[in-house]
């Protein structure tokens, strides 16, 4: 027996393409919302990425910002210390360039007198001992004392620097100083304030008019600029030794 197949109506086909296209819509809809939710998702965490991101740099920030306060507090530490040192070290200089005028051991250039000092031009008389009118060492060591006495702060006797151990002594018709020997003239610098130490020589009854009274040669001039050399010897210490502290 033959089926009879019925053919489909107009309206049942367009019913059939209707729910097709419905069909093909819902699942474009539904894909797209699926998408969409993805997407949402997705930008949520990297929004949530960003922002520990963003938190872990602003930790790392203030980590380095505390690690600057922390580096430009050591260099003030070291600049201030820099420059407590470079100060300890200028004062240290300087008392150590004291130690080394009053010691002798520099070259001095500074204002003082000189004082050139002669034997006697007169020819001997009688009953007069001829000694009388040559000078001695202890001549040149009150000339010395009353220099030191007005704060004569360097002194040189022919060019020898005059120190703590220098001697000044007779050595037959010379006189000896820092062991070498010289006979007159005698050319004695002094540093200091040319006027006071000038007035200490020359004052009444002091050494130059005791010279004088022999008429030993005495010529006394202030200087604006005069050089004292440097002890060229050498200062052993065998029992002078530095106290310390704690006895």
């Amino acid at each position: 027996m033959k089926v009879k197949i019925k053919k489909p109506t107009g309206g049942q086909v367009a019913t059939a393409i209707l729910l097709l296209i419905l069909g093909i819509l819902i699942s474009m809809q539904i894909k797209s919302v699926r998408q969409s939710n993805e997407l949402k998702n997705l930008e949520k965490a990297r929004a949530i990425e960003l922002a520990e991101q963003i938190n872990q740099l602003r930790k790392e920030n203030s980590s380095l910002r505390s690690q600057i306060y922390e580096l430009e507090s050591k260099i003030k530490e070291y600049q201030d210390s820099a420059a407590s040192i470079s100060k300890t070290t200028e004062l240290l200089k300087d008392e150590l360039d004291k130690v080394k005028i009053l010691a002798g051991l520099t070259d001095v250039e500074v204002p003082g007198i000189v004082i050139t000092l002669d034997d006697s031009k007169l020819p001997a008389t009688a009953n007069v001992d001829p000694n009388s009118f040559l000078l001695h060492d202890s001549d040149i060591l009150q000339v010395i004392n009353e220099l030191r006495a007005a704060g004569a702060e360097a002194i040189s006797i022919n060019d020898q620097r005059v120190v703590s151990t220098t001697e000044i002594r007779c050595a037959g018709p010379t006189i000896s100083i820092n062991n070498t020997r010289y006979s007159a003239p005698y050319i004695i610098k002094a540093i200091g304030d040319p006027k006071i130490l000038k007035n200490s020589l020359m004052m009444r009854g002091g050494i130059i008019d005791l010279l004088k009274e022999f008429s030993i040669e005495v010529k006394i001039e202030e200087a604006s600029n005069i050089v004292i050399p440097r002890y060229t010897g050498t200062l052993k210490f065998n029992y002078a030794k530095i106290k310390s502290e704690g006895s």
